[in-house]
């Protein structure tokens, strides 16, 4: 059984960008098929977590560094990975609601739980029996594993049709880009987040993703900076409270869905309980989002400390 790691992929300051891009995408690719096994069986969730997340963050990778890989040249792999991910969905959906959403059951002075947990139980079976082994056993997945690791080895990007800007940055030392690629998504963060209306949801979903793909490429740069650990780690109560919310969209949606044919009151009523206990979780959490904020506008940037960078051996 594979075991989560945080080791970053091991880029180097020598690396130029197209040689820092492609061992990303193969080091995230090996860590993706290490939890493919585990992906198929609901027995240990963190199977299809590590495997989504893996897909998040090579998808990010080609977002990130658009400036040096032309979208046409990775387009098809993004909306691969979009489908795998895709795939995966529901199933993650549900293995957060029963591990993490029903926790709350001994909490609630109301009965209905066990019932609940059943429908949501028999949906996950269903859903890694239609969906997720389907997908991993299918041609199309086969298809994808193989394609993606000739075109990352090989680094087929550079001979794509490039403009003269993309053709310098994939040359360029990844040092210098990896600062305006911190920085630019740093400002997309602040542009996101600065003004945000906290009882929108859009808005709030924005600035969630927005600061996912800034954690990524701070993961990605990690080994180039000594202190991103820390600059990351400011991040974190946002990230949670942004997690948050979403979880709560999400099993708002799923409840929707799980008792759509339900018709026990007992059940229906501890359903109208759960969301609105995670409700008043979620504003209670709310109250602290200036903190965080400031806690990520004041954080110190690592990438522009000359002495901050880590030399390659």
């Amino acid at each position: 059984m594979p075991t989560k790691s945080k080791v970053a992929a091991p880029i180097t300051s020598d690396a130029n960008v197209s040689e820092a891009f492609a061992i990303i995408l193969e080091h995230n690719y090996h860590y993706l098929v290490e939890w493919e096994g585990t992906a198929r069986d609901w027995n240990d969730i963190e199977g299809v977590h590590q495997f989504r997340v893996t897909i998040r963050r090579m998808r990010s990778a080609l977002s990130l560094f658009r400036s040096a890989i032309p979208k046409s040249a990775s387009l098809y792999w993004s909306d691969e990975m979009r489908w795998v991910a895709g795939e995966l969905g529901l199933a993650r959906d549900l293995d957060v609601f029963i591990d993490e959403g029903l926790t709350h059951t001994s909490r609630l002075p109301l009965k209905g739980a066990e019932q609940l947990k059943q429908l949501a139980m028999n949906r996950r079976a269903q859903v890694y029996e239609e969906q997720v082994r389907p997908m991993l056993d299918s041609k199309r997945y086969a298809q994808f594993k193989e394609g993606f690791r000739d075109w990352y080895h090989e680094r087929r990007w550079e001979s794509a049709e490039l403009t003269k800007k993309q053709h310098s940055n994939q040359n360029m030392p990844v040092i210098p880009f990896a600062r305006a690629l911190l920085d630019k998504q740093e400002r997309q963060v602040l542009s996101a987040g600065s003004h945000v209306d906290r009882n929108k949801a859009d808005d709030m979903h924005r600035l969630r993703i927005e600061c996912k793909k800034l954690r990524y490429a701070a993961e990605f740069f990690r080994p180039l900076f000594a202190g991103m650990d820390t600059f990351i780690s400011h991040m974190k109560g946002l990230q949670d409270l942004l997690g948050l919310m979403n979880d709560i969209a999400v099993m708002h949606k799923l409840l929707g869905e799980l008792t759509a044919a339900e018709h026990d009151p007992l059940t229906l009523i501890y359903v109208g309980g759960l969301v609105g206990w995670r409700t008043c979780d979620f504003y209670h959490m709310l109250d602290s989002f200036d903190g965080y904020w400031e806690e990520f506008t004041e954080a110190k940037h690592p990438w522009w400390k000359k002495s901050a960078v880590i030399k390659a051996e």
